[in-house]
């Protein structure tokens, strides 16, 4: 037992002798460890301050290279720039030098063309002294003798002379009058334009102006193309425009417009559809109208046809004169003077108001309105002085019977009347009349619409009877007549359109 307990106690002392031992072994190899450690970092520290100075050294080279590079080159920008200025320097000088040069040579010419004026002074007054002597007068009695010789013989050139000149005064006053006269009335034309020439029509908000544009503008396009007039959308709020010069045209587009308006919808089927409506209405109201006027005036047995005509007066202007109020006045002048002169007093009325009836077609076809209205009312079977009073009212005839006379009588004291009548808006609708009737007369013609103050004329064609080419031609063809046959400002577009149509049903 005592044996074990000895061998315990040895084999406890010997593993602690045995620890102790590997610990201090472990902590010699550390130390070595650390000091390898320690031997390497200050290897290492030294290399990398030899590669800094190095570095250093290299950066300090590269940055002396190129110093050197650039003071190099702006010494030589600098003996560059000083060779510049001394040569634009000996330019300078040079172009001094000439110029002084030059100087001096116009001082010599001027000091030449001196003497030799003089020399000419001092020959002219031997000259004169020698002719002086020689003709016993002295140089203004001479002049004065030559030139009252010359006047002599040239009395009539100058009488002649002073006669055109007389005349170019004259002329070039009046022309100088109508200008300012032009001016004067270019001040007021644009009211006076507004006045009589365009229609406003009230919008419920500005959204309604979209909508008669339509998308890419294709409402406002089906519009004019339909109405034939201009529809001008402003800077006027809650407000378009309907221009032309066609009362009648003006005021269906109106109606039409409203009415699109009121409906809300908007396209160019409906379009269509509406101005259909309102035209017929404005037919049967037409006729309606001609009907209450012939009752005023107490005539009756009158064609149907002229009655219509007589309606369609009220949407005719002549001279800026409404053709249905100018009709009524002469025809009731008519019945009064007739009845004074022991006439017929009705069938003086009836020629009264049948003597302008031509006004209401002339829109429709070309023609005078004299001879238009007494072949349709001989067509018709009017008396037969109603149709000479037609003729007579214009000088067409001489008037063969009271009612004839009061007519003409009467024609001119509505015309005459102050404030009644306006030349320049007779002359504009007749010009555009004119356009209108060149493009109607040629072959495969619909319609034509004078629009933009007549600048523009829209010719409709049969696209059965009118190719694309044929189209083309026929746009020149009006454009070369109206030239040759109208008188107008500026320029006049022709705009030939051609546009097939086919329809269907299904069923």
């Amino acid at each position: 037992m005592e044996i074990i307990i000895i061998v315990s106690v040895v084999a406890i002392f010997a593993s602690i002798i045995s620890f102790f031992i590997a610990n201090k072994l472990h902590n010699a190899k550390f130390e070595i460890y650390t000091e390898k450690a320690k031997a390497k970092a200050k290897v290492i520290e030294h290399e990398a301050q030899s590669l800094l100075k190095e570095a250093k050294h290299r950066a300090k080279q590269d940055f002396d290279r190129e110093f050197s590079k650039k003071k190099r080159e702006l010494d030589n920008k600098e003996v560059e720039l000083e060779s510049l200025v001394e040569n634009e320097l000996l330019k300078i000088k040079k172009d001094r030098d000439t110029a002084h040069n030059k100087k001096s040579e116009v001082q010599a010419l001027q000091t030449g063309l001196e003497n030799l004026k003089k020399v000419y002074e001092e020959k002219v007054k031997k000259v004169t002294k020698i002719l002086e002597n020689a003709s016993g007068l002295t140089q203004k009695e001479a002049t004065t003798l030559m030139i009252e010789q010359v006047q002599e013989e040239n009395r009539a050139t100058i009488a002649s002379m002073f006669r055109k000149e007389y005349k170019l005064a004259k002329d070039e006053s009046v022309k100088e009058i109508n200008n300012m006269l032009s001016h004067a009335v270019t001040r007021y034309a644009g009211e006076f334009a507004a006045e009589r020439l365009i229609n406003h029509i009230p919008l419920p908000d500005e959204e309604a102006k979209g909508k008669i544009i339509g998308k890419e503008g294709r409402n406002i396009k089906a519009l004019e193309f339909c109405l034939g007039v201009d529809i001008i959308i402003g800077d006027i709020p809650n407000t378009i425009t309907v221009s032309s010069f066609n009362l009648y045209r003006r005021a269906i587009s109106t109606r039409t417009i409203e009415e699109l308006l009121r409906d809300g919808r908007i396209h160019p089927a409906k379009i269509e559809e509406v101005y259909n409506s309102v035209k017929n209405e404005f037919d049967s109201n037409i006729t309606k109208e001609g009907e209450d006027t012939i009752l005023a005036l107490g005539i009756t047995n009158m064609h149907k046809d002229l009655v219509h005509l007589v309606g369609r007066l009220r949407y005719r202007a002549s001279y800026g004169q409404n053709a249905l109020a100018h009709t009524l006045e002469v025809a009731n002048l008519a019945g009064l003077i007739a009845s004074q002169l022991g006439g017929d007093t009705i069938l003086a009325r009836r020629a009264g108001l049948m003597h302008d009836i031509g006004k209401a077609l002339t829109h429709d076809m070309p023609g005078s309105h004299v001879d238009i209205g007494a072949d349709l009312c001989k067509k018709l079977g009017e008396p037969e002085e109603v149709i000479n009073a037609i003729y007579a009212h214009h000088g067409h005839e001489e008037a063969n019977s009271i009612e004839s006379a009061a007519v003409c009588a009467a024609d001119a004291l509505s015309a005459a009347r102050p404030g009644a009548r306006r030349e320049v808006l007779e002359s504009f609708l007749k010009r555009v009349e004119e356009i209108e009737a060149i493009a109607n007369s040629k072959e495969g013609v619909i319609k034509t619409y004078a629009i933009n103050a007549g600048r523009e004329l829209r010719v409709i064609v049969n696209a059965t009877l009118v190719n694309d080419d044929e189209s083309v031609l026929l746009a020149t063809e009006i454009a070369t007549e109206i030239e040759e046959k109208v008188q107008y400002p500026g320029e006049i577009k022709v705009n030939v359109i051609r546009e097939l149509r086919s329809v269907g049903y299904a069923r």
